[in-house]
């Protein structure tokens, strides 16, 4: 919808650029996915995904001091769902994004359009992996989506994906420790509203929310990004219980 505008805005940094073209790779994959006749998958997937990541990090889960900040990660960063409002606002504003955001912003913003477009492009690739399989969603086991996983054949970009979700993660953090974040979000609620920005006002809230919440994100992030590295590793090794991990004690 806004690809002219995402084209034709000039860049003058490395980062801009970057930005700019990971939101012309997501753009191009969203027109192509709302074609795919697997499409209406995608949504159950994520949810059957997002449950399995709820199970596997359940302790980090139910911890009161990384509750927000983890689901916030695995509904809004890892595990992205009906954003379509959100992303094309993105694309809308870029060029005032590349005028007015930080530099260093820029660079945060396009790892998270690299993140959504891997964790999508890799979804994707698991339903058409099910749908040959003859795997359906509806009954879906966890030894028939670690099968379809191992067929799909793509660690290098899983890998990438858990590296993402560390450092957006991470970034993230760095900026909502910035009280005036907080009171930029507060006092732009209503020109958000008016310029029909609600739903990324919203996403942008929600992350400062969660993770302003979180004292030390940091023990979060390595601890959700070891255990899901071990994950990929004992699924390609097929092992029985991928998922069932002997988790380390969480510090409060």
């Amino acid at each position: 919808m806004y690809r002219d505008r995402l084209v034709n805005t000039p860049v003058h940094s490395d980062n801009a650029r970057q930005l700019q073209q990971r939101l012309l790779a997501y753009h191009d994959f969203r027109r192509r996915k709302s074609d795919h006749p697997l499409v209406s998958q995608l949504e159950p997937l994520g949810q059957w995904q997002a449950e399995r990541l709820k199970h596997t990090h359940q302790d980090l889960y139910c911890h009161p001091g990384y509750h927000d900040g983890l689901n916030f990660l695995l509904t809004d960063l890892y595990a992205p769902a009906g954003l379509t409002r959100r992303d094309d606002n993105i694309d809308r504003i870029f060029p005032k994004m590349v005028k007015w955001l930080p530099d260093p912003v820029l660079a945060t913003f396009a790892g998270l359009v690299e993140l959504n477009l891997i964790t999508q492009q890799l979804d994707l690739a698991l339903a058409e992996t099910l749908a040959r399989l003859g795997h359906p969603l509806s009954s879906l086991t966890e030894s028939q989506y670690c099968e379809a996983y191992r067929h799909a054949a793509n660690p290098v970009e899983r890998q990438r994906q858990i590296e993402l979700v560390s450092s957006v993660g991470r970034q993230l953090d760095r900026y909502v420790r910035n009280r005036t974040l907080g009171w930029l979000l507060s006092m732009t609620r209503g020109a958000a509203e008016m310029a029909d920005l609600a739903d990324l006002h919203d996403f942008l809230h929600r992350g400062y929310r969660a993770f302003r919440a979180m004292d030390d994100v940091d023990t979060l992030i390595d601890q959700l990004v070891h255990r899901e590295r071990r994950v990929l590793v004992r699924i390609l090794d097929a092992h029985p219980t991928p998922f069932q991990l002997t988790a380390e004690p969480v510090q409060p």
